[in-house]
C-alpha cells in the first residue's frame, strides 16, 4: 500500500505534485520554452527511475543475502545434524513457510543449539581419545613418566553418538587391560619386596632398575605397565627366585655340615642355639623361607666361618671320637663274648686320622656300620648267651652242693644251716635240669653255626668244644662215682670179713674227698660276668689217659681230649684207690 504525501510524517505535506506546480509557476515566470519543459521532465523522471532502480537493486542485494544466509544456515544445520547423527531435528530443514526472515529467525537458535552440542561432543571425543592414546602409550611404553599427550585432533565430520560409543568401548577394554597389567605390575613388585626382603637386598635400588616409576613415592596409577616393564620384572623375580634358591641350598648345606659337625663333637646345646637362625630353615621349601633376613649374604658368611671353625677343630677331636665309638664296640663284643684284637684296631684308627688322609664323616660312618653290626650279631648269639649262662650258673650251684655234701656239719644245728638246707633243695632241681640244657644248647649252637656258616665262639673258644667237654667230663665223673661206689661196698665187705675171722673192726676209712676244678667264675676277674667268665679248658686231669686240649678253632686233638671245664669235680684215679689200700692195711 502506497503511502501518500499527506500521511508521510517526514515531508512535511510536501509532495511530488506540489513541488512540479512550483516548478510550473517558476517556469511561467521565467519564460521557459515548451522543450525545456519537456528535457527537464524527463531528467526528473529519469531521475525518479534511477533511484528506483537503485532502491530495487538494494532490495535485491539484501533478498539474495538473506537468502544465502538462509541457504548457509539450513547447509550447517544438515551439517551439524549429519555429523551429531541426530534425526529427530531433519524435519525443520524442510519447514518453508514464512518469510526469509521468519526462516531465519526459526532456524537460528537450531543452529546455535547443535553447534553447542557439537563443541560438547567434541570435547567429549577429544577426551575419550586423549585416554585412549595415553594408556596406548602406558601399554606400548612410548610415553614417558610425566609426559603430556597433545590433545588429539577431532573428525568433525563424524560426532555421531554411535562412533563415541565405540571409542569408550575400545576406552574400557583398554582400562580393563591396564587394570590388568597394573595388578600384575603391583604383583611382581610386591614379590620383588618379599624376596629382597628375605635376601636382605636394597629394594628401592632394585626395583627401580626396572623402572623409575616404580618407586612407592610414584602413585599407583602413573606406573608403569608397559611389555618391556612386565617383561623385565618377570625376568627380574625369576632371577631372584633363583637366587633365593640358591642361597637356600647353600645355607641348607652348611645347617647339615654344622649338625654333622656338632653330632660329631657333641656340642651344647647353648652353642647351637646360637646358630637357630641358620638351622631354622633345614627342611623348608623356598616357599616357605618369608622371614625378612632369613638368607642374607651375612647369614651364609657366618654359617661358612663357623663351618670353617668347626672343621679345624674337628681333626683334634677325631682320636677322642673314633675311640670313643671303638670303645662302645669292644663293649659290645665283650657283652656278646666275642674275641677281638682290640689293639690292633686302635692303632689302626690312630694311624688313619695322623695320615690326614680320610674323610671324618666316613670313618665314624664306617665304625657306626661296624658297631651296627656288632649290635645284630650279639643280638642273633642272646638266645645262646643267656642259656650260657643259665648253664654257668647251674655249674656254680652244682660246685657249690659238691662242697656242701662233703661237708660232715651240714645238719649240725648251726646258724644258718637251714639257709643252705633250702639252697641245696633248689641247686639239687637245678642240677638236675643240666643236661636237658646242655643238649639244648649243642643243639641250638650248631643251628647257629649253619646259619651263619661259622662257629659258634664263646672268649675265642669254641662252644660245642667247651659243651663236648662237659659232657665228657661228666661221663668221667660218674664213672669216678660208681668206681668209688663199689670201693665203698667192697670195703665194708671187707670189713665184716675182718670182723668175722678176727673179731675186730678196723678202723672207719676216711671219707673219699674229690679233687675240686677251679669254679667257671674264677677265671681271670671273676666279679665283672663278662668276658673273663671264660671256660678254662687248659686244666688238666689225672690218671692214666694223659692230658687233653683244644686248639683255638675248638676242633679236638687227635692225641689229646679236653680238659674238664673249671665248674666240674673231677676225682684222679689215683685218689680214689688211696682208700682201699689203707683199708687193707693191718
Amino acid at each position: 500500500m502506497a503511502v501518500t504525501s499527506s500521511e508521510n510524517p517526514l515531508l512535511g505535506g510536501i509532495t511530488c505534485g506540489s513541488l512540479l506546480q512550483q516548478l510550473q509557476i517558476i517556469w511561467d515566470e521565467i519564460g521557459e520554452s515548451d522543450e525545456e519543459r519537456d528535457k527537464m521532465l524527463l531528467q526528473l523522471e529519469q531521475e525518479c527511475l534511477d533511484v528506483y532502480k537503485r532502491k530495487v537493486d538494494q532490495a535485491s542485494k539484501s533478498r539474495a543475502l538473506l537468502l544465502q544466509s538462509l541457504a548457509d544456515s539450513r547447509a550447517e544445520l544438515a551439517r551439524l545434524l549429519v555429523a551429531l547423527g541426530e534425526k529427530s531435528l531433519v524435519d525443520i530443514q524442510d519447514q518453508s513457510s514464512g518469510t526469509i526472515k521468519e526462516q531465519l529467525v526459526a532456524i537460528a537458535p537450531v543452529v546455535e543449539q547443535l553447534c553447542k552440542q557439537k563443541e560438547e561432543r567434541i570435547k567429549e571425543f577429544a577426551n575419550t581419545l586423549l585416554q585412549v592414546q595415553k594408556i596406548r602409550g602406558e601399554i606400548s611404553g612410548t610415553l614417558k613418566l610425566g609426559e603430556q599427550i597433545e590433545t588429539p585432533v577431532v573428525d568433525e565430520e563424524d560426532l555421531s553418538l554411535k562412533k563415541l560409543d565405540e571409542y569408550q568401548l575400545q576406552l574400557q577394554e583398554l582400562q580393563r587391560e591396564k587394570s590388568d597389567r597394573l595388578q600384575k605390575v603391583l604383583d611382581f613388585v610386591s614379590t620383588v619386596h618379599d624376596l629382597c626382603a628375605v635376601m636382605g637386598l636394597d629394594f628401592f635400588s632394585t626395583i627401580t632398575e626396572v623402572h623409575p616409576s616404580l618407586n612407592d613415592s610414584v602413585g599407583v596409577q602413573s606406573k608403569s605397565i608397559s611389555d618391556g616393564t612386565l617383561s623385565k620384572l618377570s625376568g627380574m623375580v625369576i632371577g631372584l627366585k633363583e637366587d633365593k634358591k640358591m642361597r637356600l641350598q647353600k645355607l641348607q648345606e652348611l645347617a647339615a655340615q654344622l649338625y654333622d659337625l656338632w653330632n660329631l663333637m657333641d656340642t651344647p646345646m647353648e652353642e647351637l642355639n646360637l646358630f637357630s637362625h641358620v638351622t631354622c630353615n633345614t627342611n623348608c621349601t623356598v616357599d616357605e623361607v618369608t622371614v625378612p633376613g632369613a638368607l642374607t649374604l651375612d647369614i651364609i658368611e657366618q654359617a661358612e666361618v663357623e663351618v670353617e671353625r668347626l672343621d679345624q677343630l674337628k681333626a683334634s677331636k677325631m682320636k677322642e671320637i673314633a675311640f670313643k665309638k671303638q670303645i662302645e664296640l669292644e663293649d659290645i663284643y665283650s657283652r656278646a663274648h666275642i674275641e677281638i684284637d682290640s689293639a690292633a684296631a686302635r692303632e689302626k684308627i690312630l694311624a688313619l686320622i695322623d695320615s690326614g688322609n680320610f674323610e671324618p664323616l666316613e670313618l665314624l660312618a664306617d665304625m657306626d656300620n661296624k658297631i651296627l653290626k656288632a649290635k645284630e650279631e650279639a643280638l642273633s648269639r642272646k638266645d645262646i648267651l643267656e642259656r650260657v649262662e643259665k648253664w654257668m650258673s647251674a655249674c656254680e650251684e652244682e660246685s657249690w652242693l659238691e662242697d656242701y655234701n662233703r661237708d660232715e656239719n651240714r645238719y649240725n644245728s648251726s646258724r644258718g644251716a637251714h639257709l643252705n638246707l633250702k639252697r641245696a633243695e633248689k641247686a639239687r632241681i637245678l642240677v638236675n635240669k643240666i643236661p636237658a640244657l646242655v643238649d639244648t644248647l649243642v643243639a641250638k649252637t650248631k643251628a647257629w653255626e649253619q646259619d651263619h656258616d661259622m662257629s659258634f665262639m664263646y672268649d675265642g673258644v669254641s662252644l660245642l668244644a667247651m659243651l663236648d667237654e662237659y659232657n665228657m667230663l661228666r661221663q668221667d665223673r660218674e664213672e669216678e662215682k660208681r668206681r668209688q661206689r663199689d670201693q665203698k661196698r667192697f670195703h665194708e665187705q671187707h670189713a665184716t670179713e675182718q670182723e668175722a675171722m678176727f673179731g675186730s673192726r678196723p678202723s672207719p676209712v676216711r671219707p673219699l674227698v674229690a679233687k675240686k676244678v677251679i669254679s667257671p667264675r674264677s677265671n681271670g676277674s671273676a666279679t665283672n660276668g663278662t668276658a673273663t667268665r671264660r671256660l678254662s679248658l687248659n686244666s688238666q686231669q689225672s690218671g692214666g689217659s694223659g692230658p687233653r686240649s683244644l686248639s683255638r678253632d675248638g676242633k679236638r686233638d687227635s692225641s689229646t681230649r679236653p680238659a674238664a671245664p673249671v665248674n666240674y669235680v673231677a676225682i684222679a684215679k689215683e685218689d680214689a684207690a688211696s682208700p682201699v689200700q689203707v683199708s687193707a692195711s693191718p
